[in-house]
């Protein structure tokens, strides 16, 4: 097959967080087919292009849009057809050179990865009736919303949130419908996207992990050291962090003394940087390579309350022998039990005795550790995960 992928991040292969997955999905397709790579990209990004550029047989990338402006987004929500939740990666330039590409390939299938770069396949007059059209659904913007409107509703961020809603969800899902195929991480992504269209055809493709790479081999934790690992240019990471320093800590504190907390990911806010200057608070921001901190880690902690999807970050935890505590939004889509390969916490005080559970019961943890590594190597090496790609786009383009 010949495949374009269209991502709303450049998949490089030091990425941390959801768009991973893209740059693995081209890694293993690529054995077998045709690769085409058309991505926004960071000035800083493009040191890494090489490690994703081995893999396609074309790659072109674009500046992402400016980011506009106060009155530009009031005239927009009363006159712009697209939703200014969808605006914000919109350009001009983009929607220019997909239909370029389409026009020229003949690909068998372009998918967009993130919902956000669905826009540019909606409706687009340029792609050949020949080529299926997927959209790839790491998170349903519109569920995401609600989540955010439920759990502030008198917040700032929840008046937002409901602005972005009145457009988004009627666009969001008329997208969709226009597709031939939508994917999605989990089967409780799949039910939220089939809640407000029965008639769509949805398919899973979970995510993976690096097994090798991933592995426990080279561990040396440190005492009472515990991590959350995330892209803070993502919300809800930005919310998980908050509301574990405030709410979790210092219960775990109270119990165990000299407890280290590794914050680790790019785009970190002020706000999180600022954690680092009291307790034992280890804010790194961008790093080279994750692995290191896990190795040095006792507990993975995820306690995310918004937002969907899939985290790869519970996977990169339990093939590297780090047990994971957290809540079950954390870890929606891991076909795991909890107290045998992970422990989940939907409030802080639970989550804190989770915590100093792990802490403090040798025997415990190394139950959690091998479980979770066990579950990482029967059903979610990269290989597996792409496996069912395969599968799924070639049943696609042969209906």
């Amino acid at each position: 097959m010949r495949i374009l992928f269209i991502p709303k991040v450049f998949p490089h292969s030091r990425i941390v967080g959801g768009p991973i997955i893209i740059y693995n999905r081209i890694k293993y397709l690529s054995v077998d087919h045709e690769i085409h790579l058309l991505s926004f990209i960071k000035e800083e990004q493009k040191q890494y292009i090489d490690t994703v550029n081995k893999y396609c047989k074309r790659l072109e990338y674009l500046p992402y849009p400016a980011k506009r402006g106060v009155l530009r987004n009031i005239f927009d929500f009363f006159f712009s057809s697209r939703p200014n939740y969808m605006l914000q990666e919109y350009s001009k330039a983009m929607q220019e050179k997909v239909s370029e590409m389409v026009s020229q390939e003949n690909y068998d299938v372009v998918i967009s990865e993130f919902t956000m770069m669905a826009q540019y396949l909606y409706k687009n007059r340029f792609i050949p009736k020949t080529t299926k059209k997927v959209m790839s659904v790491h998170e349903c913007y519109t569920v995401a919303r609600l989540k955010l409107m439920k759990k502030k509703p008198f917040s700032w961020d929840a008046v937002k949130a409901f602005f972005y809603y009145v457009r988004l969800r009627p666009y969001e899902f008329k997208m969709y419908a226009d597709a031939d195929l939508t994917l999605t991480l989990t089967p409780e992504g799949r039910q939220e996207v089939l809640h407000y269209n029965r008639n769509l055809n949805v398919k899973i493709v979970p995510h993976g992990v690096d097994v090798d790479f991933f592995n426990p081999q080279n561990r040396k934790p440190e005492k009472n050291a515990i991590m959350f690992l995330g892209n803070f240019g993502h919300k809800p990471n930005v919310d998980a962090v908050i509301y574990f320093y405030n709410e979790i800590l210092p219960l775990i504190n109270k119990k165990i003394k000299d407890v280290k907390f590794y914050i680790v990911g790019q785009k970190p806010p002020q706000v999180i940087h600022d954690f680092a200057e009291k307790d034992k608070v280890i804010v790194t921001g961008f790093v080279e390579s994750v692995k290191p901190y896990f190795d040095r880690a006792l507990v993975s902690v995820i306690p995310v309350r918004l937002g969907g999807g899939f985290r790869g970050k519970s996977l990169e935890a339990m093939a590297s022998g780090v047990p994971v505590v957290s809540t079950s939004l954390g870890v929606q889509g891991v076909d795991g039990k909890d107290g045998e390969e992970f422990l989940l916490a939907e409030t802080a005080r639970k989550f804190a005795d989770q915590v100093c559970l792990l802490l403090s019961d040798d025997k415990l943890h190394r139950k959690i550790s091998e479980n979770g590594r066990k579950l990482m190597l029967e059903k979610y090496s990269w290989q597996k995960g792409v496996e069912v790609l395969d599968h799924t786009l070639k049943e696609l383009i042969t209906e």
